[in-house]
């Protein structure tokens, strides 16, 4: 088998619903989430970079952007590395 590799945006719309003391932590979850859900693989084995981490907490706890582009690799053994699209 052989990488796989795929370029998603990510909605992160409804991180807005929750209280805004909460938003940035819950929208790194929810990026984890959508990227175990479509490649496949448990949460335990995706891998975020340090610059989502960065794009996502950029303007602060309570103002996380709306929606995020990342570039998603799953290697053989089930690791997904996510890292930012250049733009």
């Amino acid at each position: 088998m052989e990488e796989l590799e795929r370029v998603m945006t990510i909605p992160l719309r409804k991180v807005m619903d929750v209280p805004r003391t909460k938003r940035a932590p819950i929208a790194i979850k929810h990026v984890r989430k959508f990227v175990a859900k479509h490649m496949k693989t448990p949460l335990e084995m995706v891998w975020l970079d340090n610059h989502i981490n960065e794009a996502i907490w950029a303007r602060g706890i309570q103002k996380p952007p709306n929606k995020i582009r990342v570039k998603a690799i799953k290697f053989e053994d089930g690791l997904v590395e996510v890292t930012l699209t250049d733009i």
